[in-house]
């Protein structure tokens, strides 16, 4: 087990390149099961769950060559082996491997997903919209199964906007019968990406991006090249850092629309965002309190909500920072207190008192975001912070320490001690 040391207080300056969006990744890569033929994802992040899903395909049958950011996957050998345990409980994203593998086997049995603990986040829309189209759908000791003689296209409403369920619907509905209709459906680019991989392929898909999304039906899929959009959330991240202990920073490979909600923010808090066709400027200023709201794209993400906490005890003035997405994600609250935020939570707010200075201390990531809040933390803190639960952060950012480096900053690792390590699973 590792650590991530973080020595603050340095100004950052450069240009950072953001990798491909690791919220397409892991849709993208179970996608591939629908082909005959191989199937080409270019423009991958270097992150342990990439690794993880082409480990699952190679499970079932199939074969990868991950060279790179380009992962080949050859989808001919693949079968509907049953994956009720081991890797797939380590990612959430694993439940992807549902629609995929109900789309092209229309059978699949699949371990209750894993990842960051987020509080109660239910798979019932993933579940509505597989017996919609004709799947039976049982929970037996935590694997999910799934069982249909065919299925058959649908109109199918989400009671609540998910990217999830948009997605694992689309995965399972574009080799059905007839036309599916999923409305209410979520609206992220990284659904958009999925869409497109999957036209590609020769889905009949449209609508993707808007509240509507229309699958008519076809026989067979096949292989292509694709290229991931870059990964806003990343991108965000990088923002805020840069907003937090930059001089200048240039963040390139980025579509600003993508951003446009965060850029808003920071705007309004007086740091300079200019924008170019695929790159981002940010240069800190005087910073100015606000209030957020977390919402579904293209509001703000919940998925920046963590980070923009830790940036906002910079601030001078009291902002608010409202999660309507998750009402678990404060997990990081405990730990920027212990760097000496002032920070209080009531129910899905937090009340931040900002203008004060951290200090590095000893901490943990509870989660991926967590972790990138931390991280956040670390750098503007004087002295040296050690962040524990660093396998959370190589979750969903490739390269950070080596990005970081790159803009000048102070940040490595170390192997934990044997105390350490006792230490923290006594904790």
């Amino acid at each position: 087990m590792e650590k991530l040391l973080i020595e603050g207080g340095r100004p950052l300056e450069g240009t950072v390149q953001i990798s491909g969006a690791k919220n397409s990744a892991v849709a993208l890569i179970p996608a591939a099961i629908l082909a005959d033929s191989p199937v080409t994802i270019d423009n991958l992040p270097d992150i342990s769950d990439v690794e993880t899903l082409a480990q699952l395909l190679e499970e079932i049958g199939g074969r990868t060559e991950l060279n790179g950011d380009t992962l080949v996957v050859h989808p001919e050998g693949m079968f509907a082996m049953p994956l009720p345990n081991g890797r797939v409980k380590k990612l959430r994203a694993s439940y992807y491997m549902m629609g995929a593998m109900l789309g092209k086997f229309k059978k699949a049995v699949i371990g209750l997903p894993g990842g960051c603990n987020l509080g109660p986040r239910p798979i019932d829309q993933h579940v509505k919209g597989f017996e919609a189209l004709g799947a039976t759908v049982t929970n037996e000791q935590g694997a999910i199964y799934l069982q249909a003689d065919e299925l058959i296209g649908a109109r199918i409403y989400l009671d609540v906007v998910s990217v999830g369920a948009t997605i694992n619907i689309m995965l399972a509905a574009v080799l059905a019968k007839g036309r599916t209709v999923i409305e209410n459906a979520a609206k992220e680019p990284e659904i958009i990406d999925v869409a497109t991989l999957l036209s590609n392929m020769g889905a009949r898909i449209k609508g993707a991006g808007t509240n509507v999304i229309r699958i008519d039906g076809v026989e067979s899929l096949h292989g292509c090249r694709h290229s991931i959009i870059p990964d806003r959330i990343e991108a965000g991240t990088f923002m805020i850092i840069a907003s937090a202990v930059g001089n200048s920073v240039l963040i390139d490979n980025v579509i600003p629309d993508h951003v446009e909600s965060l850029s808003a923010k920071l705007r309004e808090m007086g740091v300079t965002v200019e924008e170019a066709d695929d790159q981002i400027y940010i240069r800190g200023g005087e910073l100015r309190s606000v209030d957020v709201k977390t919402l579904v794209y293209p509001g703000f993400p919940t998925d920046l909500q963590q980070p923009f906490t830790s940036f906002l005890t910079k601030a001078d003035g009291s902002s608010m920072v409202t999660d309507t997405i998750y009402n678990a994600r404060f997990k990081h609250i405990d730990e920027l207190r212990r760097m000496g935020a002032n920070i209080k939570v009531e129910g899905r707010s937090a009340l931040i008192n900002g203008g004060t200075r951290l200090q590095g201390a000893k901490v943990k990531a509870s989660d991926l975001r967590a972790g990138a809040a931390l991280v956040v933390a670390g750098l503007m803190a004087d002295g040296v912070t050690e962040i524990t639960g660093v396998e959370h952060i190589d979750r969903g950012y490739g390269q950070l320490e080596e990005k970081l480096i790159g803009l000048g900053a102070m940040i490595w690792r170390e192997k934990l001690s044997e105390k350490e390590v006792a230490e923290l699973e006594n904790a």
